[in-house]
């Protein structure tokens, strides 16, 4: 879309489709719910580390055994009794979430496309990246889809910018959490991207060295999903969002 004056200087915007708009707003309510989630867990870990408890794995059923014979204040009690009761209601909201999203990502032709091509994706991370990154046609280059993600590295120095050498972090944050996740499984000596990842790894560090394989995968997907051109992007038919309406849980 050119701007108003005629220059062309404005990129083309991509206003995507009822079907793709109400997936990407799932995909960022699932981000948010185990990001809350995270949160309620490293809480609790915190709590028993102040009270000098050594760390358990609290969601687990062995776990929370181990947490019922703690000896615990009656405030440190209750932020970890309310912490687990957190967190079981996030995963009660979480799993007809993830069953939906799941089940799309099978049947949709870009998020199977995905799946299928790119080593370590899931039916998770390809829903996100197929609904965050988005139709790549409007991309004039797959460095700018890695621009869009926000995993370009910043370049500039100034008083409102951050200093060279860090991530923009100017796109979703949850196409740059998808992007990651499937970066970590060039860990594997199965992943073609194996040497790439030692070698970066022994010259930095294993988060810089799956920050730069996310950008290959980032621009493999933009490659993919481009030449797949609308169908990429085709709807899925009989799709029926999750219910979130159902009884409260009863609590102890």
């Amino acid at each position: 879309m050119m701007d108003l004056l005629g220059t062309g200087r404005l990129h083309e915007s991509w206003l995507p489709p009822a079907h793709v708009l109400g997936i990407r707003t799932l995909v960022r309510l699932r981000k948010a719910l185990t990001d809350t989630r995270r949160e309620w867990q490293q809480r609790v870990q915190a709590q028993l580390f102040h009270q000098g408890v050594p760390r358990i794995p609290a969601i687990t059923t062995q776990g929370r055994a181990q947490l019922a014979a703690v000896d615990l204040s009656a405030a440190g009690r209750q932020v970890v009794t309310t912490g687990l009761a957190v967190i079981d209601h996030l995963d009660y909201q979480l799993a007809p979430l993830d069953t939906y999203l799941v089940r799309f990502a099978k049947v949709q032709p870009g998020c199977r496309a995905l799946k299928q091509r790119l080593f370590g994706v899931g039916d998770l991370t390809a829903v996100f990246i197929w609904a965050e990154l988005g139709d790549c046609v409007r991309f004039s280059s797959s460095d700018d889809a890695v621009r869009y993600a926000g995993l370009d590295i910043t370049v500039y120095e100034s008083a409102d910018k951050r200093p060279p050498g860090h991530l923009s972090r100017q796109g979703p944050e949850a196409l740059r959490w998808a992007l990651y996740e499937v970066a970590q499984s060039a860990a594997r000596s199965s992943s073609s991207d194996y040497a790439y990842y030692l070698a970066v790894k022994r010259r930095l560090n294993h988060k810089r060295a799956c920050l730069s394989v996310a950008r290959k995968v980032c621009r493999r997907a933009h490659h993919l999903l481009r030449s797949f051109g609308d169908d990429a992007f085709a709807p899925v038919k009989g799709s029926v969002l999750p219910s979130f309406d159902r009884p409260a849980m009863a609590t102890a």
